[in-house]
């Protein structure tokens, strides 16, 4: 028997974020679209090249993408929204853009549209922290083929001498993430088989032999509708003339591995790290003409693996079939190569493994399969070495935090008073008026701000002249906020490199790398700490500069803090203890900052928790552990403060209609949400629930280039209030703005304090 690896896709961004940059300098006209390309070029064959360097036998093309594969998928589908203006079919880069960023017609975006265009709606994939763009469907749309990216990718490597396993998006996991507009998208499952069709016939022309087909939408609860249409689609896809790879992961099959494993298709991939329990059950129902790929190296997270304890269990099985051993999902969500780490910990990163590292392993694991363990002894005695010492390490178990965590009493979950005690005292406190206004946080992170810190950090500014430079920035920012009118402040976070990392580099358990960065969404990437140990709050966080902001104005300033459970799911978390105990670690440590900023004087706190709906289990039998954990988290770090303290939380690019009444269980006093991509729709399920306290709805899409203008945010408010009554409406934009550039950012919020001071006008009126 023969075991081989596959890798199922490597992270797109290069070892440096080289795509970051190629793409930015692109949209900022710095470069054209043949240098853009070029350097996406580039970048794909360095990865095929390592990958095949490192011991995979199975190369992954078209995993590259230079915005999103979701979308990739919709514009080969030509599944283009007509407000974009590609009736044709046709799509061009600046078209594949404007989907993914919006335009706001101006001359440099390169764009034909000539107009302001909003994007297409943005979403979290799966429990993931990758956004992807959401497919749209239009009654009476045609599909056509479009961009044949995935043959092109295939050619190239080709010509480059690398033989390789295109990937594909199943055709049921597009449609279940389509949203309809007047129609569901299964309607089109017609049409969109047919164009797989030719897809795959064209591959086949090429020379592919297999395809991995990535259907991850079979790890959820499936409807008879999505059954159905699997069974339609596998057995007309398999007729193409090429073998399928039905890759799965993120979850257990369940109930749908029988279903699964009986698909005509060549080859299943399955998620051994998620769920190991699954390999048993499809042992017995998998024939041995189905090649089977196991997921047992995690694609999810940095740890090292056991490759000794993965060996026992694998050995007897690679005995009696064929096997492909592989990551447990695409290898996107991981940083490229920890060999580049050279400030991390010794300790630590000896328990690491980044996307590199883990090709490493999987190539031991399989010449230990193939040849026997003595052809790796060295390798299988180190990898248990790490594993050894990761457990007795002293740095992992703290007793103090251990007992602080068992005497956490329930009543230190409650608020002293309900919502509307405490919201008539933070009335009386704040004098806002109708409709307030503020932002969500951060201000932009311009090349002064991330020059000033990387020149700090590489010891070339003085801790002295960069806190004053940081002091320069919350003093103009404090300004501009009074002088364009807004009603409740934010110091900036200049100081803060991100949302996660800020804290988790003052807190006690956390680790950080320098270039393990994980695309989050386009050209955003995020560097999420690694939770190794237990955690605690040496010293306050944010009470300083908050102080500092609030001394320079008499309107309320905001502290501002990320909350437990974003914290913990934005991080590379331990999986040495059940996550719902490290998310209370965390609780009790961002609680200390909370009643340290109430103490400090601060009348209103924002504690995030933009990732409370990503790490919702796929399966709904799972959901409420995972949110009375959840919940209870946020509540233990905010219920400490007094009634005339505001605790407010934002949430971003999630469904939250399913999850409402837990929502509604944080008894948070101000939620804001991201709104204006959806125009408004998620505030119907906030309405149904008689959601009792303020609401934030977004106004201004900050994932996007684009200025909105004050009529179009009235309009927006105006939608809300449909469904809210104005007593209840914040105004302000989606999410933090350190994305954006100032020149968008000014005019933006002066549009919408210009559009709050409307809505008061027509409330007045209408009084």
């Amino acid at each position: 028997m023969t075991v081989t690896v596959a890798t199922l896709g490597f992270p797109r961004i290069g070892p440096r974020r080289e795509l970051k940059f190629a793409l930015e300098n692109h949209w900022s006209g710095k470069s054209s679209e043949a240098e853009l390309l070029e350097a996406a070029a580039g970048l794909r064959t360095a990865a095929w090249a390592r990958q095949k360097a490192l011991g995979a036998d199975w190369l992954p093309s078209n995993d590259f993408s230079l915005y999103d594969h979701v979308l990739d998928t919709s514009v080969m589908l030509g599944a283009i929204p007509d407000r974009y203006g590609a009736a044709d079919g046709e799509a061009s880069l600046a078209t594949y853009f404007a989907m993914a960023r919006g335009t706001t017609g101006g001359s440099n975006e390169s764009c034909a549209h000539g107009h302001s265009l909003t994007a297409c709606e943005m979403t979290k994939w799966f429990d993931t922290n990758y956004h992807y763009m959401v497919p749209e469907l239009a009654a009476g749309q045609k599909l056509a083929l479009n961009r044949l990216k995935i043959v092109d990718e295939y050619r190239e490597a080709k010509a480059q001498g690398f033989e390789t396993r295109p990937v594909l998006l199943g055709p049921v996991t597009w449609l279940s993430l389509a949203k309809g507009r007047d129609v569901d998208p299964f309607d089109f499952l017609d049409e969109v088989l047919a164009l797989y069709t030719v897809i795959l016939g064209h591959l086949g022309q090429a020379g592919a032999e297999w395809v991995q087909i990535d259907e991850p939408v079979l790890a959820l609860d499936l409807d008879d509708k999505q059954r159905k249409a699997l069974t339609r689609a596998y057995a007309k896809l398999t007729r193409c003339g090429v073998k399928l790879m039905l890759a799965t992961y993120f979850g257990a099959l369940q109930d749908n591995l029988g279903f699964a494993a009986a698909l005509p298709v060549a080859g299943l991939h399955v998620d051994l790290i998620r769920a190991p329990e699954q390999l048993d059950p499809l042992l017995k129902v998998a024939p041995k003409s189905l090649l089977l790929s196991l997921g047992v190296i995690d694609g999810r997270n940095v740890w090292r693996a056991d490759l000794e304890a993965i060996l026992d269990r694998i050995e007897p099985i690679a005995a009696t079939r064929d096997l492909v051993l592989a990551p447990s999902c695409s290898l996107l969500h991981v940083p490229v190569d920890l060999a580049l780490e050279s400030k991390l910990d010794a300790e630590v990163k000896q328990w690491l493994a980044f996307a590199v590292q883990k090709i490493d392993e999987l190539a031991t694991l399989k010449r230990a399969l193939n040849e026997g363990r003595a052809a790796v002894a060295q390798e299988l005695a180190a990898s248990s070495h790490a594993a050894k010492t990761r457990k007795s390490s002293i740095r992992i178990h703290d007793a103090l935090v251990a007992s602080r965590v068992a005497s956490a009493s329930p009543a230190m979950r409650n608020r002293r008073s309900d919502y509307p005690v405490r919201a008539q005292a933070q009335a009386d406190l704040l004098k806002l008026p109708l409709f307030p206004t503020t932002t969500i946080g951060s201000f932009p992170q311009t090349a002064e701000v991330r020059n000033a810190r990387a020149e700090h950090n590489r010891g070339n500014l003085d801790a002295a002249s960069y806190y004053r430079f940081l002091q320069e920035e919350t003093k103009r920012a404090i300004a501009w906020q009074e002088e364009v009118g807004l009603d409740m402040l934010v110091h900036g976070e200049f100081e803060r490199n991100d949302m996660v990392q800020y804290f988790g580099e003052q807190l006690s358990g956390f680790a950080f790398t320098v270039n393990g960065w994980v695309q989050s969404y386009g050209s955003r990437c995020v560097r999420p700490p690694i939770l190794y140990g237990d955690v605690s709050r040496p010293v306050a966080m944010t009470v300083e500069w908050w102080r500092y902001a609030q001394s320079l104005t008499n309107l309320p300033v905001k502290g501002m803090l990320t909350g437990p459970v974003t914290i913990l799911n934005w991080s590379f978390v331990r999986d040495d203890q059940p996550r719902s105990v490290s998310c209370q670690q965390i609780a009790l440590a961002i609680r200390d900052e909370v009643l340290d900023l109430e103490t400090a004087g601060c009348e209103a706190i924002q504690i995030d928790e933009a990732a409370l709906r990503e790490g919702l289990p796929l399966r709904r039998g799972d959901w409420q552990h995972y949110l009375d954990w959840a919940v209870d988290c946020f509540r233990l770090s905010a219920a400490g403060v007094r009634d005339g303290t505001q605790i407010h939380t934002h949430m971003c690019y999630s469904e939250f209609n399913d999850i409402l009444p837990s929502i509604g269980a944080m008894d948070a006093d101000v939620i804001s949400i991201e709104t204006a991509r959806s125009q408004m729709e998620l505030l119907e399920g906030f309405a149904a629930f008689a959601y009792p306290a303020a609401i934030g709805p977004g106004v201004y899409d900050i994932h996007a280039p684009r200025v909105p203008g004050e009529p179009e945010m009235v309009e927006l408010m105006r939608l809300a209030q449909q469904h809210l009554s104005p007593e209840q409406l914040w105004v302000n934009p989606d999410c933090g703005l350190k994305t954006r550039k100032w020149p968008e950012v000014k005019p933006a919020i002066e549009a919408m304090v210009a559009a709050a001071r409307t809505l008061r006008a027509e409330a007045l009126v209408e009084a």
